[in-house]
């Protein structure tokens, strides 16, 4: 009876869709337009060179020694060995899904295990930098404040004692232990190392799969604005553009950045956890793992909601 009702649902949902396309074959076009606009112009670009150099790294056995630029500082504070720490450099700088994926690549290759992996991925899958600065802070007006070092603190410092706090505590986080940074030890021997021109071939082929996957669903879920407009327009609604601005943030993060403008710091709030494209975007970079989507979605909102709280908080100590 459960599968039945599921597949009832699922079967709705997509008739709903392909209805609204048909309906609405303009605007489709439009939403179809922007997402595949976006994908090429911001991720793209931004993403995949990431994703080939790092998958060439991984396969190389690079990540200890990329690692050690800032092992000193980070094995103090953390106490993780050198592929925690690859996975943690990548995860904040590198950009969204970016984290998800070394992360899964790394544990794949039994190269952390299921504990490191499943702290890392609570805390390691942000928004780029680059992203941030150059992109989303200009559109939304923010970057004219003068406050760019509070809304970096609510970008990256929020996870970072997040991190903290997971690795002290194991809160929400599965039984074993971390793996000795002096040592690296492993209970299983990693993958062995492969030939240069092999792995280039397989990090090239490896990223332009990812890549192009992204770029599905930054599509598919820029439809899915059809579903409010059509619904605004049926019941007669006449809901204000930023609340369906907003509703779109939470469908697709990058078009609803570029649809919300200068209006609010709404979507501030809404990065840590990106939007439903951004979790189906983690769930396909980990889907070949056991990691744990529900305890990745548990982490991601306690930080939503943290950020919610930081900013809510702000202006009072700006006054």
């Amino acid at each position: 009876m459960k599968a039945m009702l599921n597949k009832l649902i699922k079967s709705g949902l997509f008739l709903l869709l392909f209805t609204l396309i048909l309906l609405y074959p303009q605007l489709s076009l439009y939403y179809a337009a922007v997402g595949l606009k976006l994908w090429f112009e911001r991720m793209v670009p931004t993403l995949l060179p990431f994703m080939i150099l790092s998958g060439i790294m991984v396969r190389q056995n690079l990540t200890e020694g990329f690692a050690g630029i800032l092992y000193p500082v980070l094995r103090p504070l953390f106490k993780i060995s050198r592929n925690c720490t690859y996975c943690l450099l990548l995860g904040f700088l590198c950009g969204f899904p970016m984290g998800a994926r070394t992360v899964a690549e790394l544990y794949e290759r039994k190269r952390l295990n299921k504990r490191e992996a499943e702290f890392l991925l609570a805390f390691c899958n942000n928004i780029g930098p680059v992203y941030y600065i150059s992109f989303l802070l200009p559109v939304t007006g923010l970057s004219s404040k003068g406050r760019l070092p509070f809304y970096l603190f609510g970008m990256y410092g929020i996870p970072l004692l997040y991190g903290l706090f997971l690795r002290y505590t194991g809160f929400l986080l599965p039984k074993g232990c971390f793996s000795l940074p002096e040592t690296g030890k492993r209970s299983s021997h990693p993958e062995p190392e492969e030939r240069f021109p092999i792995s280039l071939d397989n990090a090239m082929q490896s990223g332009i799969t990812g890549i192009t996957t992204l770029g599905g669903y930054m599509i598919l879920f820029n439809l899915l604005n059809l579903v409010p407009h059509a619904l605004n327009l049926f019941f007669c609604l006449s809901l204000p553009e930023k609340w369906l601005a907003v509703t779109n943030c939470m469908l697709e993060i990058t078009s609803g950045i570029s649809r919300l403008g200068t209006s609010s710091t709404a979507v501030l709030i809404l990065l840590p956890l990106g939007g439903l494209s951004c979790i189906f975007q983690t769930a396909s970079m980990t889907k070949h793992t056991d990691l744990s989507l529900p305890r990745y979605l548990m982490h991601k909102s306690i930080q939503t909601v943290l950020t919610a709280g930081y900013y809510f908080l702000l202006p009072f100590f700006l006054l």
